[in-house]
This record gives structure tokens, sequence and C-alpha cells, in this order.
């Protein structure tokens, strides 16, 4: 985390605090029995909340006063990692009488509306942005609000029960005042409030960790939000694949890889969670001429710390794998159908996979690929409002980063060009279109990018597979940078016949599994692996909806 970073954080922390605040260490507790603690909170939780009494309190209020050993098995089943996202309440605007009016987490009467002034005497004046909140659930509890138009993000806090006022001093530029005059400024709510939220922080910090901690993490959230089981499996977790069982691997076998620690841990395992797919990085093995056998990945860290696609001999990238990734990767090779193998173009797959070599990783369309609906793809309370605010956060702090990941992808779909983020928000609107739906148009292979073609990991594999032939006719019609790692294990191209697999494979295990896992301790899942043929825009309009991900025939 950089200097600004720190002190941004920092200012926060405190301003979440407020100054007549009194916080108790549970370690100054008195020494008061389990039974009667548990008594209380008993006490409490009975009470109906229908009631028309105010209670002093709330369990989940002083349940940080409680001894930590207490305190925290108890919090770890009231919250979880997605509490972090802001649930979407509305916008406030300044029609007359047309309050927006919603319930909060803490206070369950709330209304807001805006004020148009210009007390700065600037060009487009500025505005204030009136709360009145009310009706507590207790006497301890706060409401925590993010507030949001394309041009600007901020928050507050909330304890009394009264009007409370945000001003917007003055509006950046025309657009900004128009674009609020119109629709508004954007409400969120952090519907675990101040105590929920720093308990999901604790469930989604060690998922980055590079420790045990982190890689039990991932894990149990892996287990809580996607059931997936990772039983252990026999020992040796390695596969030793010599110069000698490595000729079983052929051009077109599709390499599955999952990493459950450190940094990218614990962006897989996010990933995994929104998309449905059990594994969170692909690349895709290639034999030469010479009968060398390579990987092509998109997503392989040079020696400048850079991430871009490569050709690797395949004992570099084993022994990488095998010695130096410290994220503890999982891998499987799912082995190409014998009759797609006798048909793959090998010579168009290089021509390709060449002409990649070297260039950046995508992340132009690396969001896009999971987002094919309007409201189908996010997890609650995650929405495209929420999509929306993040990005204008990223663009305020990493402008770079902003435009690298999205802004240029956002034009193509409009068919504009340099357009920063609130410019794309603004134009949308004049459209009469929305945000979410400008997310969901499809991403096209042939779009290009200020620093050429861009694709993720998948997308790579899959592109290479449409070179190669393994599409057939519909290759014109198919967008490989729509697929989702688990779109591309279940396509129908792997070997369904056991007897056909590597001599080698899963030899170790008692679990005769229809692939070849070759590293990892625990043993790899790939729901709906190897089911579904190819179709004509495929995964372009696909939901992906936790914990069952169901997704509707042909979508």
């Amino acid at each position: 985390m950089n200097d600004k970073s720190n002190i941004l954080l920092h200012y926060k922390l405190h301003k979440s605090q407020p100054s007549n605040s009194i916080f108790v260490s549970a370690t100054t507790m008195p020494n008061t029995p389990l039974l009667t603690i548990f008594s209380l909170l008993l006490l409490f939780i009975s009470i109906p909340t229908s009631t028309s009494l105010k209670i002093p309190f709330y369990p989940s209020d002083v349940l940080p006063l409680l001894p930590k050993k207490v305190s925290w098995p108890v919090l770890k089943t009231l919250n979880k990692a997605v509490d972090l996202l802001p649930t979407f309440v509305g916008a406030a605007s300044s029609a007359p009488n047309n309050s927006l009016d919603w319930k909060g987490a803490c206070f369950y009467q709330n209304t807001a509306w805006l004020e148009f002034h210009n007390k700065s005497g600037s060009q487009f004046g500025g505005g204030t942005l009136h709360i009145k909140i009310s009706d507590a659930h207790s006497w301890t509890c706060m409401d925590i609000y993010v507030f949001a138009t394309p041009y600007r993000v901020t928050w507050d806090y909330y304890l009394l029960s009264r009007e409370h006022t945000l001003e917007f001093k003055e509006w950046e530029d025309k657009s900004e005042y128009e674009y609020v005059k119109e629709h508004g400024v954007s409400i969120f709510l952090m519907q675990a409030g101040m105590l929920g939220t720093l308990q999901a922080l604790w469930e989604v910090f060690p998922l980055f960790t590079n420790t045990v901690w982190g890689e039990n993490s991932n894990l149990a959230f892996l287990k809580k939000h996607m059931g997936a089981s990772f039983e252990e499996r026999p020992q040796p977790w390695v596969t030793i694949l010599t110069n000698i069982t490595t000729d079983e691997i052929h051009s077109g076998d599709l390499l599955a890889i999952s990493k459950i620690r450190g940094r990218w841990g614990g962006f897989e395992t996010l990933e995994k969670w929104v998309t449905g797919s059990y594994a969170g990085h692909s690349a895709v093995c290639l034999r030469d001429s010479d009968g060398k056998l390579w990987v092509a990945e998109s997503g392989h860290e040079n020696d400048k710390g850079e991430d871009i696609v490569a050709l690797l001999p395949w004992d570099e990238w084993w022994e990488f794998e095998l010695t130096k990734d410290n994220s503890n990767p999982h891998i499987a090779l799912l082995p190409l159908h014998h009759d797609l193998r006798a048909n793959f173009n090998e010579t168009a797959a290089w021509d390709y996979a060449r002409s990649m070599d070297g260039k950046p990783y995508g992340y132009h369309n690396l969001i896009f690929s999971w987002v094919d609906t309007i409201d189908k793809n996010y997890p609650p309370p995650l929405d495209a409002h929420l999509v929306a605010s993040v990005m204008t956060i990223w663009y305020h702090m990493q402008p770079a980063y902003a435009a690298n990941m999205w802004n240029e992808a956002l034009n193509k779909r409009l068919g504009t060009e340099n357009l920063d983020l609130p410019e794309v928000l603004v134009e949308v609107e004049k459209r009469g279109s929305s945000f979410d739906e400008l997310l969901a148009i499809p991403e096209q292979d042939d779009w290009i990018y200020e620093d050429g073609q861009s694709v993720s990991c998948v997308a790579y594999v899959l592109q290479i597979y449409k070179a190669a032939g393994l599409f057939g006719p519909l290759s014109k019609s198919i967008q490989a940078t729509e697929f989702t790692i688990k779109d591309a294990y279940s396509l129908k191209f792997f070997e369904n016949n056991l007897s056909r697999l590597p001599s080698w494979c899963n030899d170790v295990d008692n679990v005769k599994l229809p692939f070849c896992q070759i590293r990892g301790r625990y043993r790899m899942e790939l729901p709906g692996y190897n089911t579904i043929d190819p179709y004509s825009h495929m995964n372009e309009k696909c939901p992906s909806l936790p914990p069952k991900y169901y997704r509707p025939k042909d979508c």
C-alpha cells in the first residue's frame, strides 16, 4: 500500500470514530461468568422486534465489549464478506414532492432530498443533501453511507435521529451539474453497519495474505459461499512428470489452475465466487514441429513484474509452478478429446499464439466476460450502481489503472473515443440507456485496444481453440472474450473415455477424476465439466448468481 493510501485509510478510520464515543477493550472487562453473559444476550434477543419499546442496545452492538473468546465466534456467524458491499438505496433528487425514502440497517425511517444553491458564487453552484433519519432499533447503532455522482464519491455516518446535511460546495463543471439535476445523488448503505463492516473486513483481509491463515481463509470462503468441499488427496500431491510421461500431453490440452493463497489466491477466490468457476487461471499446451512441449499462457509475470502473454517451454513453466509459485497452485490437465486432437490445426494455433507473444495481459476485457446480463450476474448486494461507484473511486485514485481496466472497453461499447468514466456515464444517460445495459454488451474478439488485441487467460486459450478449428463454422459467431474459465472447462471438448487418459493420470488417487490433477493437496472440482456443446453467440447472455449458478440452455 502506498503512502497516499495509508493516509486515506488512517483518515477514514479516525473519521469513523465519533469524538464522543467510548470504546472499551475486552481485556479491561471484569471477569463476568459466561452463564451471566449468555443470559443477558438471551434476554435481549427474546424481546420482540415489533414492540414499541426501544431497547437500550442490541446484542450485536455490545459483542465487541465481551471477552474475545465469546464475541468472535458469535460475530463470525452474524456477518460475511459480502457485507463489505454497500447496498444501493436510491438517488436523492431535487424534484418537488419526490423525496427518497428507505429503511436503514440502524435507522428504519429515512428520507433524503437535494437542494441546489449557489453559496460559492461559482458558475454552476453547489447543493445540500438533506437526510432525515429516525426510528433507530437501538441506542448504540449507527448507519454508514456512501454518496456518489460520476464525478465524486464521499461518505458519512449517522448516530442521532435528526436531520443531517451533506454539502457539495460546488459542482465540478456543467456535466456534473446537469447529471445531478437530472438523476440526483446516488446513496449506498453499508448494510452491516460499523461493527458488521469491520467483521466483514476480518473475513476478506486474510484472503490476500500469503500465510496458512490466508490459505485456510480462502478455503473457508469458497466452502461457505460456493459449497466447495476441498477433500484431501493421498500423497504425493505432485505427479512426477518426466520427459517420457509428458509425451502423453498433446496440443490443445487445457490447464485449469486454482490458486488458494497470497495476492492471486485472494483475487481468484472473489473471481470464482462471482463467476461460479472452480478454477481461477488457465493455460493451454502446444507442441511445436519438433515435438517440443510448450505452455501458452496469458498472465505470466515477466522479469519487470508485468503480466504478459507468453509462450513458455513446458519444463520452465512446470519448474516455476513447483518451486516459485507461492500461491499453492492446484493444477489439472484436461486432455482434449481424441477426435478433436486429430483435427487440431497446430500450424494455425501456433501462428496465433506467436502473434500475441509478449503482449500485455487482457485487463481490458477482464470483467466483461463475467457481466452478461443487467441484473443476473451480481451477487447481492452488488449491482451496476455499485460497480459504477467503485469505478468512480478508482478513476479518481488511479486514473491510468481505471483507463486500462474499463474506460477503453466502455468507449468501444458506445462507439466513442477517449471519453473518461464520468463522460461515459453522462453519454449513456443522454442516449436513454443505462450503465447496467452498457456493461452487458458482449465483448468482441476483433476489438483492438491502444495496446493491441486484449486477451485474459481464458480468452487466450479460446482464441487458440478458434484458430485451431475446434469451433468449426461456429467460430465467427463465438466471442472468446465472453468466456469465463467455467465456460471453458464446461465445453464438450475433452476426453470422456477414462481409458484414453494418460497412463499416469490420477494414479495415486483412489478417486478417479475425469481429468488429470497433477498438483495440489486438495482434490479439484470442476462442476459441469465437459457437458456443453458449442453454439452460436455462446455465453453472451448467461446469469451467474451464487450459490447455484443456474444457467439456462443456450444463454
